[in-house]
């Protein structure tokens, strides 16, 4: 079986070399043929942005930032959850 698998992988080898001896690159398809490009952004129904309170600037957004992080925690059991997750 051995013998068989290098006889293929010379036989693939060969497929690329062109008549100079040298590799050949083979273009791979990579991403998909254009004619589906945007598909998924076009099918989602548009929703106009919300109305959102100013968020501070500089000192007052560090002083935000530390009570978000250090302040509130509630601690609870299980695993530690990020600051982006919902609750379930």
């Amino acid at each position: 079986t051995g013998a068989r698998e290098r006889g293929q992988a010379q036989e693939k080898l060969a497929k690329r070399v062109d008549a100079e001896g040298k590799l050949r690159h083979t273009m791979g398809k990579v991403h998909g043929s254009l004619a589906r490009a945007g598909k998924v952004r076009g099918q989602t129904p548009k929703v106009e942005k919300q109305e959102k309170k100013k968020v501070p600037k500089g000192r007052a957004y560090k002083r935000l930032l530390y009570n978000r992080r250090f302040v509130n925690v509630v601690v609870g059991f299980g695993k530690k959850r990020g600051p982006n997750s919902n609750p379930t």
